[in-house]
């Protein structure tokens, strides 16, 4: 049983804070289609939504994984890099403290949630414009006493660690190589993405399910030769904004 936390559409949206992708229209009514029928494989997979409220004040608050780094002993409230997004992190906050300890990152210190990815006792932290040396730091030692490993992760030319590699089954990592060093994961089961698709590599896992954008198909493709399924979305009118299928959730179990 999973708990999923995901937020309405800000209207605001098209204000979103970009960095490595050009600026384009939204359509607002297809993103909020697309963003329903998101929650909707987060249902399938067994998930109950906890549903937020819209963010008019907030463009980017449907991303809702960047403000909080949620393990299964403690909630991390992070510290945007983007200062647009600081204050987006209370009405996460509020609903995460009903179900674990909450600790939080101070400045100076900045960290998002696309950067941090959880690899059973082993998380990585992208070393990425939005999380910076002190923010990993201070994760490492909040995390410490659960016995957690904290380690940095250099990437360039993408926006969040998990942009350039995500886990889609125990031991097995999807990845873009051009964004990161593919050969740090030796003790994986590494799947490159098509170098068509050079945002192919960020999935979402819920359970021993996989939720993934639809219009990846040679990507697809390997993931089907490696005997992984997963449930297929598209997000495209969110990936405008420089979203993707992990940024719009909050996974607890």
């Amino acid at each position: 049983m999973f708990y999923a936390i995901t937020r309405q559409i800000s209207p605001a949206m098209a204000r979103c804070e970009l960095t490595h992708v050009d600026r384009a229209p939204i359509d607002m009514e297809l993103a909020a289609q697309q963003h329903h029928q998101y929650q909707q494989a987060l249902r399938a997979l067994g998930c109950e939504n906890i549903l937020l409220t819209s963010e008019p004040d907030f463009p980017d608050s449907v991303f809702v994984e960047d403000v909080a780094v949620v393990l299964d002993e403690i909630a991390v409230i992070t510290r945007p890099g983007a200062e647009s997004r600081r204050g987006e992190s209370a009405t996460v906050a509020a609903v995460l403290a009903k179900h674990r300890t909450l600790a939080y990152i101070t400045a100076p210190a900045t960290l998002d949630g696309g950067d941090v990815l959880r690899l059973g006792r082993r998380i990585l932290v992208g070393q990425s414009g939005r999380s910076n040396t002190a923010g990993i730091e201070q994760l490492r030692e909040l995390l410490q006493p659960y016995g957690y490993s904290v380690q940095a992760m250099p990437i360039h030319g993408c926006l969040h660690l998990k942009s350039a590699v995500t886990e889609v089954a125990d031991g097995v990592l999807l990845v873009q190589p051009e964004w990161i060093d593919a050969s740090q994961f030796a003790q994986y089961t590494i799947i490159l993405v098509d170098p068509a698709e050079p945002h192919a590599a960020n999935a979402l896992r819920v359970g021993s399910g996989l939720i993934y954008p639809s219009y990846f198909p040679r990507t697809l493709a390997r993931l089907h030769d490696s005997g992984i399924v997963p449930l297929l979305v598209d997000v495209a009118e969110l990936q405008k904004a420089e979203g993707a299928v992990t940024c719009c959730s909050l996974l607890l179990n």
